[in-house]
């Protein structure tokens, strides 16, 4: 057994037949910082209230009850995360309809004004003047949401080629959900991002869910292209794998291999969650990766890409 194991079995702290680690004494037991989260989620109020509705109803790209254990206001989840250690952040909106991007883009700038944590954030949609928008906030957006599944559109959609050009040149990493869990759709899959990484091979796409459950397809992706990297949200914990299947224990090495050049980053999906943020933490142990490489996942690979 690892030593990092060892110190996580003594931090634990046992409720039921769980046991919960604290996220910040994992953080100091690992001798870092604290924790940089590259997937967590903050909308504009009406916005996520819409999004906790379709949680709580199962809805169609939910596939399953969901409960959510986090629910609050901003100001509460924002310190919930600095409880936790966590020192970067990200708000990542997404837009699922045209005339939607720049609004949510102009409340996460304000976001990110207001919470030195977070990273200012944006996302882009497939609608007429998407280049332009994305080009007049390549200068201060420091990470940007794609979600093509909630979306319901093709990361080839002509009408993007040009934005997802503006943003291959400026280098600004893209947090893409474009595996097929929780619930496939016409749109998701490894197939399209290959095709857009064929025409735009100096991307920085970070893969949400590191591809759940195209894990081998999209870990194929991140070791072919220099800028491709994943992120480990839900990826690992029970509830998570009970939909998408569980990791194979044959990529583990890999994933590792990965990791440790700065290609695999945290990412939880706070506050959207139905366990406790430190599941996630513990999942990460549980694949008795090492020590340096959960340094190198939890903090310095997401720190480094957003310094």
């Amino acid at each position: 057994m690892e030593r990092g194991t060892e110190r996580g079995i003594e931090r634990g702290i046992e409720r039921g037949t769980e046991r919960v680690t604290d996220p910040r004494a994992f953080a100091e037991d690992l001798g870092i910082p604290g924790l940089a989260d590259l997937h967590t989620h903050f909308l504009p109020p009406r916005v996520m209230a819409k999004v906790r509705a379709q949680f709580d109803a199962a809805g169609p790209l939910i596939g399953r009850p969901w409960p959510l254990h986090y629910r609050d206001t901003d100001d509460v989840l924002v310190e919930t995360l600095r409880s936790f250690g966590v020192r970067r952040f990200t708000a990542l909106p997404y837009a699922h309809k045209p005339d939607m991007a720049e609004f949510l883009n102009e409340w996460a700038a304000g976001f990110a004004a207001r919470v030195p944590e977070a990273a200012v954030c944006g996302t882009f949609f497939p609608e007429p003047g998407v280049a332009a928008y994305v080009s007049t906030r390549t200068e201060t957006v420091e990470v940007w949401k794609v979600h093509v599944q909630v979306g319901a559109f093709d990361v080839t959609d002509p009408l993007l080629d040009e934005a997802w050009g503006v943003v291959a040149d400026a280098g600004t990493p893209v947090v893409l959900h474009a595996g097929s869990g929780p619930v496939a759709t016409e749109h998701t899959g490894p197939g399209p991002v290959a095709d857009l990484l064929a025409r735009h091979p100096r991307l920085r796409l970070v893969i949400a869910h590191a591809g759940t459950p195209e894990y081998a397809e999209f870990l194929r992706l991140a070791e072919t292209y220099e800028r491709v990297g994943l992120d480990t949200t839900m990826t690992f914990t029970p509830f998570f794998e009970d939909m998408g299947g569980a990791y194979p224990r044959e990529l583990l090495p890999r994933l590792r291999d990965l990791g440790l050049v700065g290609k695999v980053h945290l990412g939880s999906d706070f506050p959207n969650i139905p366990y406790p943020y430190a599941v996630q933490l513990e999942a990460l142990e549980r694949l008795e990766l090492g020590e340096e490489w959960l340094r190198a996942v939890c903090w310095s690979n997401s720190a480094s890409l957003l310094a």
